[in-house]
């Protein structure tokens, strides 16, 4: 009787570690999608940028209006902690 209930019990763990390993490996698919999209995405971005100059110069542009815009609003920062 005590062997087969450690029987059911082994059956029971095996089951419970399947069922633990495919949850796993379904969680690995999805994140495996996710940066398989993500890299795709950034070959195309790449590819658009290196064949199009204009769109390099305007992302140049942006980044470069993005530090200045920085710049003034920690300087604004620093003007209202010091009143």
């Amino acid at each position: 009787m005590a062997e087969s209930e450690s029987q059911e019990g082994n059956y029971y763990n095996r089951g419970k570690m399947v069922e633990n390993i495919k949850t796993d490996m379904e969680e690995l698919l999805e994140e495996m999608e996710k940066l398989t999209v993500h890299a795709a995405c950034m070959a195309y971005d790449y590819t658009a940028i290196q064949t199009n100059s204009d769109l390099s110069n305007a992302m140049q542009h942006l980044e470069d209006v993005s530090l200045m815009c920085k710049e003034q609003m920690e300087k604004k920062w620093q003007e209202v902690l010091l009143e």
